[in-house]
């Protein structure tokens, strides 16, 4: 009888069964990866205390009125080019006002600066680099006693007009 003997290989040499544990090695390796990202940095979008936002939030919306009874508006634009922060007020009897210009999901990123306007209403401030973000404007009274707000996607928008609500 002739029988035919097959040479036998290690199972370390044969593809199946790498192939059959890259899978869940894959799944490991992503795991650990995610597992990573999300405890390597803290989550700035979440607030603490939702009370006390919720009353700052009442206090905004007063502001928000006082500048819709002055009649308040403001356009801004940046100027990459020269580094320049333009823009213009409606009134000349504002004073000086205080810009800020918060990042959408990074906070580290904000930028608070004060705008002085002149006879006109205009103003101008060095600003080297403004970010590709969508920016969260807001522009206030040196009291504090009026706002105007709006949301800005740079620089997908040239610039933008601030109108009360």
């Amino acid at each position: 009888m002739n029988t035919l003997v097959m040479p036998v290989t290690p199972w370390w040499k044969q593809r199946w069964p790498w192939l059959l544990m890259a899978g869940p090695a894959i799944v490991v390796v992503a795991g650990t990866y995610t597992a990573w990202l999300a405890t390597s940095s803290a989550d700035p979008l979440v607030v603490g205390d939702y009370y006390k936002e919720g009353k700052a939030i009442n206090q905004d919306l007063r502001r928000d009125r006082v500048a819709a009874q002055m009649g308040l508006s403001v356009a801004l634009g940046y100027d990459a080019a020269n580094g320049l922060l333009t823009g213009r007020i409606n009134r000349k009897d504002t004073g000086p006002l205080m810009l800020h210009l918060s990042h959408a999901t990074l906070p580290e990123k904000d930028i608070r600066m004060v705008l002085v306007p002149d006879e006109n209403g205009a103003f101008s401030v060095a600003l080297p680099m403004l970010e590709r973000s969508r920016w969260i404007v807001l522009v206030e009274g040196p009291k504090r006693d009026w706002r105007l707000a709006g949301a800005w996607k740079y620089p997908v928008q040239q610039g933008v007009a601030l109108l009360p609500d």
